[in-house]
Protein backbone atom coordinates (compact mmCIF):
# COMPACT_ATOMS: atom_id res chain seq x y z
CA UNK A 1 0.00 0.00 0.00
CA UNK A 2 1.13 3.54 -0.54
CA UNK A 3 2.57 5.84 2.37
CA UNK A 4 0.14 5.24 5.03
CA UNK A 5 0.16 9.19 5.06
CA UNK A 6 -1.15 9.88 1.46
CA UNK A 7 -4.43 9.39 1.62
CA UNK A 8 -5.43 8.87 -2.23
CA UNK A 9 -9.47 8.13 -2.60
CA UNK A 10 -11.80 8.67 -6.04
CA UNK A 11 -15.24 8.78 -7.32
CA UNK A 12 -15.68 6.53 -10.61
CA UNK A 13 -18.63 7.50 -12.45
CA UNK A 14 -19.96 5.80 -15.27
CA UNK A 15 -21.09 7.85 -18.58
CA UNK A 16 -24.56 6.47 -18.90
CA UNK A 17 -26.37 10.19 -18.59
CA UNK A 18 -25.78 13.29 -16.08
CA UNK A 19 -25.09 13.28 -12.49
CA UNK A 20 -27.94 13.03 -10.36
CA UNK A 21 -28.18 14.06 -6.46
CA UNK A 22 -27.58 10.75 -5.94
CA UNK A 23 -24.41 10.49 -7.65
CA UNK A 24 -23.38 14.31 -6.83
CA UNK A 25 -24.10 13.03 -2.92
CA UNK A 26 -21.15 9.81 -3.72
CA UNK A 27 -19.16 12.04 -4.64
CA UNK A 28 -19.36 14.73 -2.43
CA UNK A 29 -18.95 12.67 0.60
CA UNK A 30 -15.60 10.82 -1.63
CA UNK A 31 -14.22 14.14 -1.95
CA UNK A 32 -14.64 15.14 1.72
CA UNK A 33 -12.88 12.15 3.21
CA UNK A 34 -9.98 12.95 1.08
CA UNK A 35 -9.74 16.50 1.51
CA UNK A 36 -10.58 15.91 4.99
CA UNK A 37 -7.33 13.28 5.75
CA UNK A 38 -5.47 16.30 3.25
CA UNK A 39 -5.53 13.33 0.91
CA UNK A 40 -5.75 13.29 -3.06
CA UNK A 41 -9.16 13.09 -4.93
CA UNK A 42 -8.57 11.15 -7.68
CA UNK A 43 -11.60 10.76 -10.70
CA UNK A 44 -11.90 7.56 -13.37
CA UNK A 45 -14.57 7.67 -16.22
CA UNK A 46 -15.70 3.89 -15.99
CA UNK A 47 -16.94 3.65 -19.57
CA UNK A 48 -16.27 0.41 -20.23
CA UNK A 49 -19.77 -0.91 -21.10
CA UNK A 50 -19.82 0.89 -24.19
CA UNK A 51 -23.76 0.55 -25.39
CA UNK A 52 -24.61 2.16 -22.16
CA UNK A 53 -22.68 5.03 -22.75
CA UNK A 54 -24.07 8.35 -23.75
CA UNK A 55 -22.23 10.53 -26.31
CA UNK A 56 -21.38 13.37 -23.96
CA UNK A 57 -21.77 12.33 -20.66
CA UNK A 58 -18.31 11.89 -19.67
CA UNK A 59 -17.77 15.57 -20.64
CA UNK A 60 -20.74 16.83 -18.82
CA UNK A 61 -19.92 14.74 -15.27
CA UNK A 62 -16.47 17.23 -15.58
CA UNK A 63 -18.31 20.14 -16.43
CA UNK A 64 -20.60 18.95 -13.11
CA UNK A 65 -18.37 18.26 -10.95
CA UNK A 66 -16.17 21.46 -11.72
CA UNK A 67 -19.35 23.70 -11.26
CA UNK A 68 -20.07 22.49 -8.08
CA UNK A 69 -16.30 23.18 -6.94
CA UNK A 70 -15.29 19.60 -6.11
CA UNK A 71 -11.93 19.56 -8.23
CA UNK A 72 -10.29 15.92 -8.46
CA UNK A 73 -6.25 16.08 -8.81
CA UNK A 74 -4.09 14.82 -11.69
CA UNK A 75 -5.38 13.32 -14.80
CA UNK A 76 -9.11 12.08 -15.55
CA UNK A 77 -8.71 8.37 -16.24
CA UNK A 78 -10.44 6.67 -18.65
CA UNK A 79 -11.00 2.48 -18.16
CA UNK A 80 -11.60 2.65 -22.00
CA UNK A 81 -7.77 3.22 -21.83
CA UNK A 82 -6.60 0.46 -19.99
CA UNK A 83 -8.29 -2.54 -21.95
CA UNK A 84 -4.82 -4.09 -22.35
CA UNK A 85 -4.25 -4.26 -19.20
CA UNK A 86 -7.26 -5.73 -18.51
CA UNK A 87 -6.55 -8.32 -21.17
CA UNK A 88 -2.99 -8.98 -20.25
CA UNK A 89 -3.80 -10.16 -16.60
CA UNK A 90 -6.89 -12.03 -17.65
CA UNK A 91 -4.15 -14.06 -20.05
CA UNK A 92 -1.89 -14.52 -17.03
CA UNK A 93 -4.84 -16.22 -15.11
CA UNK A 94 -5.44 -18.06 -17.59
CA UNK A 95 -1.68 -19.58 -17.95
CA UNK A 96 -2.78 -20.13 -13.99
CA UNK A 97 -5.28 -21.90 -14.76
CA UNK A 98 -7.70 -19.61 -12.13
CA UNK A 99 -10.08 -19.09 -14.73
CA UNK A 100 -12.07 -21.01 -17.21
CA UNK A 101 -14.38 -20.75 -20.04
CA UNK A 102 -18.17 -20.94 -19.19
CA UNK A 103 -21.48 -21.45 -21.92
CA UNK A 104 -23.68 -21.23 -19.45
CA UNK A 105 -26.60 -18.04 -19.26
CA UNK A 106 -28.33 -16.35 -16.60
CA UNK A 107 -31.56 -18.46 -17.55
CA UNK A 108 -30.34 -21.56 -16.92
CA UNK A 109 -28.68 -20.40 -13.33
CA UNK A 110 -29.67 -20.06 -9.79
CA UNK A 111 -28.28 -17.46 -7.35
CA UNK A 112 -25.06 -19.83 -6.28
CA UNK A 113 -22.90 -20.77 -9.66
CA UNK A 114 -22.31 -24.69 -9.39
CA UNK A 115 -19.53 -24.88 -11.47
CA UNK A 116 -21.27 -26.46 -14.57
CA UNK A 117 -18.26 -25.31 -17.02
CA UNK A 118 -15.29 -25.69 -14.38
CA UNK A 119 -13.59 -28.81 -15.54
CA UNK A 120 -14.42 -28.95 -19.44
CA UNK A 121 -11.44 -29.87 -21.35
CA UNK A 122 -12.19 -28.26 -24.40
CA UNK A 123 -12.47 -24.37 -25.67
CA UNK A 124 -16.16 -23.91 -26.45
CA UNK A 125 -17.47 -22.99 -30.16
CA UNK A 126 -20.59 -21.13 -28.58
CA UNK A 127 -19.76 -17.69 -26.81
CA UNK A 128 -18.61 -17.83 -23.77
CA UNK A 129 -17.41 -15.63 -20.41
CA UNK A 130 -14.41 -16.20 -18.24
CA UNK A 131 -15.34 -16.89 -14.50
CA UNK A 132 -12.51 -17.02 -12.00
CA UNK A 133 -12.29 -20.19 -9.66
CA UNK A 134 -13.21 -19.79 -5.83
CA UNK A 135 -13.38 -21.59 -2.87
CA UNK A 136 -15.28 -21.74 0.22
CA UNK A 137 -12.92 -19.22 2.24
CA UNK A 138 -14.55 -16.62 4.40
CA UNK A 139 -13.75 -12.99 3.32
CA UNK A 140 -14.33 -10.10 6.14
CA UNK A 141 -13.52 -6.52 6.32
CA UNK A 142 -14.31 -3.16 8.79
CA UNK A 143 -16.32 -1.12 6.63
CA UNK A 144 -15.50 2.46 7.78
CA UNK A 145 -19.25 2.76 8.48
CA UNK A 146 -20.85 -0.39 8.28
CA UNK A 147 -18.31 -2.00 9.92
CA UNK A 148 -17.89 -5.78 10.38
CA UNK A 149 -18.99 -7.58 7.05
CA UNK A 150 -18.60 -11.31 6.65
CA UNK A 151 -18.72 -13.34 3.09
CA UNK A 152 -18.50 -16.66 2.20
CA UNK A 153 -17.30 -17.32 -1.44
CA UNK A 154 -19.31 -20.58 -1.58
CA UNK A 155 -22.20 -18.25 -1.23
CA UNK A 156 -22.39 -17.41 -4.50
CA UNK A 157 -19.19 -19.72 -6.55
CA UNK A 158 -17.29 -18.90 -9.28
CA UNK A 159 -18.02 -15.13 -10.92
CA UNK A 160 -17.30 -14.13 -14.39
CA UNK A 161 -14.19 -11.62 -14.97
CA UNK A 162 -15.14 -11.59 -18.87
CA UNK A 163 -18.35 -11.87 -20.29
CA UNK A 164 -19.79 -13.31 -23.28
CA UNK A 165 -20.37 -10.16 -24.94
CA UNK A 166 -16.50 -9.15 -24.81
CA UNK A 167 -16.82 -6.79 -22.37
CA UNK A 168 -14.78 -7.33 -18.88
CA UNK A 169 -16.74 -7.21 -15.74
CA UNK A 170 -17.09 -4.56 -13.41
CA UNK A 171 -15.71 -6.56 -10.61
CA UNK A 172 -12.64 -6.87 -12.88
CA UNK A 173 -11.83 -3.55 -14.01
CA UNK A 174 -12.45 -1.93 -10.64
CA UNK A 175 -10.17 -3.72 -9.11
CA UNK A 176 -7.04 -3.31 -11.32
CA UNK A 177 -8.25 0.35 -11.85
CA UNK A 178 -7.69 1.26 -8.08
CA UNK A 179 -4.32 -0.66 -8.14
CA UNK A 180 -3.75 1.41 -11.04
CA UNK A 181 -4.51 4.65 -9.56
CA UNK A 182 -2.91 3.05 -5.85
CA UNK A 183 -6.57 3.70 -4.74
CA UNK A 184 -5.80 3.01 -0.54
CA UNK A 185 -9.62 4.27 0.61
CA UNK A 186 -12.64 3.62 -1.18
CA UNK A 187 -15.81 5.69 -0.28
CA UNK A 188 -18.85 4.61 -2.49
CA UNK A 189 -22.65 3.55 -1.94
CA UNK A 190 -23.95 0.91 0.09
CA UNK A 191 -25.31 -0.84 -2.95
CA UNK A 192 -21.84 -2.02 -3.55
CA UNK A 193 -20.75 -3.64 -0.56
CA UNK A 194 -21.76 -6.66 -1.37
CA UNK A 195 -19.67 -6.49 -4.48
CA UNK A 196 -16.54 -5.90 -2.07
CA UNK A 197 -15.57 -9.11 -1.10
CA UNK A 198 -15.27 -10.53 -4.16
CA UNK A 199 -13.62 -7.76 -5.25
CA UNK A 200 -11.09 -9.01 -2.28
CA UNK A 201 -10.91 -11.93 -3.09
CA UNK A 202 -9.48 -10.57 -6.66
CA UNK A 203 -7.18 -8.63 -4.94
CA UNK A 204 -5.90 -11.46 -2.39
CA UNK A 205 -5.25 -13.56 -6.37
CA UNK A 206 -3.25 -10.93 -8.00
CA UNK A 207 -1.69 -9.75 -5.27
CA UNK A 208 -2.87 -6.05 -4.75
CA UNK A 209 -3.03 -4.64 -1.54
CA UNK A 210 -7.06 -3.85 -0.40
CA UNK A 211 -7.86 -0.28 0.06
CA UNK A 212 -9.94 0.47 3.42
CA UNK A 213 -13.87 0.93 2.39
CA UNK A 214 -16.59 3.01 3.51
CA UNK A 215 -19.79 2.35 1.65
CA UNK A 216 -22.23 5.10 2.55
CA UNK A 217 -26.43 5.02 2.67
CA UNK A 218 -27.93 5.54 -0.53
CA UNK A 219 -29.99 8.12 -1.39
CA UNK A 220 -33.39 6.95 -2.29
CA UNK A 221 -37.06 8.48 -3.93
CA UNK A 222 -40.60 8.87 -2.73
CA UNK A 223 -41.17 5.12 -3.57
CA UNK A 224 -38.67 3.70 -1.91
CA UNK A 225 -36.22 2.64 -5.07
CA UNK A 226 -32.79 4.13 -4.92
CA UNK A 227 -32.02 7.20 -6.93
CA UNK A 228 -30.72 5.88 -10.30
CA UNK A 229 -30.43 6.85 -13.93
CA UNK A 230 -32.44 4.05 -14.35
CA UNK A 231 -35.46 5.40 -11.83
CA UNK A 232 -35.35 8.43 -14.35
CA UNK A 233 -33.32 10.52 -11.62
CA UNK A 234 -33.20 14.02 -13.17
CA UNK A 235 -29.91 15.82 -13.48
CA UNK A 236 -28.49 17.84 -11.23
CA UNK A 237 -29.58 21.85 -11.39
CA UNK A 238 -26.09 23.41 -12.26
CA UNK A 239 -27.52 27.12 -11.66
CA UNK A 240 -27.99 27.19 -8.00
CA UNK A 241 -24.56 24.62 -7.39
CA UNK A 242 -24.56 26.39 -3.53
CA UNK A 243 -27.88 25.65 -2.55
CA UNK A 244 -27.49 22.28 -3.78
CA UNK A 245 -24.26 21.70 -2.05
CA UNK A 246 -26.11 22.76 1.44
CA UNK A 247 -28.91 20.21 0.41
CA UNK A 248 -26.19 17.67 0.17
CA UNK A 249 -24.39 18.34 3.35
CA UNK A 250 -27.84 18.05 5.03
CA UNK A 251 -28.73 14.62 3.57
CA UNK A 252 -24.97 13.59 4.83
CA UNK A 253 -26.00 14.36 8.21
CA UNK A 254 -23.39 17.21 8.61
CA UNK A 255 -26.24 19.71 9.93
CA UNK A 256 -24.86 22.48 8.53
CA UNK A 257 -26.36 26.04 10.23
CA UNK A 258 -28.78 28.07 8.33
CA UNK A 259 -26.75 31.24 7.66
CA UNK A 260 -24.52 29.02 5.32
CA UNK A 261 -27.23 28.44 2.70
CA UNK A 262 -26.17 32.47 1.58
CA UNK A 263 -22.22 30.94 1.42
CA UNK A 264 -20.67 30.58 -1.93
CA UNK A 265 -19.59 27.13 -2.92
CA UNK A 266 -15.84 27.71 -1.66
CA UNK A 267 -17.06 28.54 1.36
CA UNK A 268 -19.58 25.77 2.05
CA UNK A 269 -16.82 23.06 0.34
CA UNK A 270 -13.89 24.77 2.99
CA UNK A 271 -16.89 24.11 5.91
CA UNK A 272 -17.98 20.66 4.87
CA UNK A 273 -14.09 19.63 5.17
CA UNK A 274 -13.74 21.25 7.94
CA UNK A 275 -16.38 19.65 9.68
CA UNK A 276 -16.15 16.43 8.06
CA UNK A 277 -17.61 13.91 10.39
CA UNK A 278 -19.76 10.73 8.59
CA UNK A 279 -20.32 9.08 12.23
CA UNK A 280 -23.36 9.99 11.95
CA UNK A 281 -23.90 8.09 9.07
CA UNK A 282 -22.81 4.96 10.74
CA UNK A 283 -25.08 1.62 10.26
CA UNK A 284 -27.36 3.65 7.79
CA UNK A 285 -28.14 2.21 4.51
CA UNK A 286 -30.65 4.37 2.99
CA UNK A 287 -31.76 8.24 3.22
CA UNK A 288 -34.44 10.06 2.13
CA UNK A 289 -33.89 13.56 2.44
CA UNK A 290 -36.59 15.75 3.21
CA UNK A 291 -36.66 18.24 0.41
CA UNK A 292 -36.63 16.04 -2.53
CA UNK A 293 -34.71 18.17 -5.31
CA UNK A 294 -34.38 15.49 -7.59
Amino acid sequence: MPDKQAYIGRFAPSPTGPLHFGSLYTALASFLQARSKQGLWLLRIDDLDTPRNIKGAADNILTTLETFGLHWDNHVAYQSQAVDIYHQVLDNLLKEQLIYPCTCSRKTLTTVYSGTCRNKQTLPQSPYSYRLKTDSRVISFNDGLQGLTVYNLAEQGDFILKRKDQFIAYQFAVVIDDNQQQINHVVRGYDLLASTPRQIYLQHILGFDTPAYMHVPIIIDKQGYKLSKQTLATAVDIKKPNALIFELLTALKQNPALELKQASVNELLNWGIAHWNPEPLKNCREISPVKQAF
